[in-house]
């Protein structure tokens, strides 16, 4: 609901004239919310500042949060938003925020009809900014997970490397098409940055094997040829076997190994074989 230019008017005049005490009430009153975890100075001057972004939105013209003259404002809210998203404050914590204005121009305002009609007007430009920095605050914290989500991708698909020539992927819990395009891809960089002629990738963390696994664990093995690396798979488990028997899963020449020490000894064997040779 926009606001009519009288009552845009009157809003701007109630706001110039009453400053300080709507300021002093409105920070009072977003203090008591966020029980003491921003301090008094820091929480003034935020409230200060949007206070002045909706005095020059509706001295500008703007009857409607999204016209031109809110755009100062709109960049206050989801600047307001980042900040608290990143702090770990709630949606509801930050909503409240601005909320909370509403409360201090009801005290302003009284309790007369022309007075209340003000109010009703005047929320819904309030309603209308806290609702953006309700949505603000989402996409920022969709953004955080988003982030943290694939730094654990990465942190949890290390590659090590094991000997002179030798990496290793040691995979630990389910193997889904997100954290396989991660493990193909930090494998096939540092197989770049090494030169290394041997990848062993360790499935004994992997609770359990099925198709799905398996491709994804075949595909990286493709992936690693075709950078000139032989693949070993490590940490076939008598009940992975089982499994890989029962589901017809083929791993061709692909050569395997029940663990992970074992495929370091072939591998190490086979090099010093290729090393003998190239002399």
């Amino acid at each position: 609901m926009a606001l009519s230019a009288e009552e845009a008017s009157r809003f701007v005049v109630l706001l110039e004239e009453n400053q300080d005490d709507l300021v002093g009430a409105w920070t009072d009153r977003v203090a008591a919310t966020l029980r003491g975890r921003l301090s008094r100075t820091e929480l003034q001057r935020q409230t200060a500042d949007l206070f002045k972004g909706f005095q020059l939105a509706l001295a500008g013209g703007a009857t409607d949060l999204a016209h031109e003259p809110a755009a100062e404002l709109r960049a206050q809210l989801t600047e307001l938003s980042g900040h608290r998203a990143r702090q770990g404050f709630s949606t509801t914590e930050t909503a409240v925020s601005v909320y909370s204005l509403k409360e201090a121009l009801l005290a302003k305002l009284g309790d007369d009809l022309a007075g209340l009609r003000d109010y009703i007007a005047f929320s819904a430009f309030i309603d209308a900014a806290a609702l953006f920095t309700f949505d603000s605050y989402v996409r920022v914290r969709e953004e955080l997970i988003a982030d943290q989500a694939e730094q654990l991708l990465e942190l949890s698909t290390p590659v090590v490397k094991l000997w002179e020539g030798v990496v290793a992927v040691p995979l630990v819990g389910t193997l889904d098409s997100a954290r396989a395009q991660v493990v193909m891809e930090r494998l096939l960089q540092t197989l770049v940055d090494t030169g290394s002629p041997y990848a062993i990738i360790d499935i004994t963390g992997v609770p359990a094997v099925d198709t799905q696994v398996a491709q994804h664990v075949l595909k990286t093995v493709v992936a690693a040829r075709l950078m000139g690396a032989d693949c070993i798979i490590s940490g076939i488990r008598p009940q992975i076997a089982q499994t890989i028997v029962a589901l017809g899963i083929e791993f061709g020449d692909i050569a395997t190994k029940a663990s992970l020490a074992d495929a370091l000894r072939y591998v190490l064997n086979k090099n010093g074989s290729r090393k003998h040779r190239e002399r």
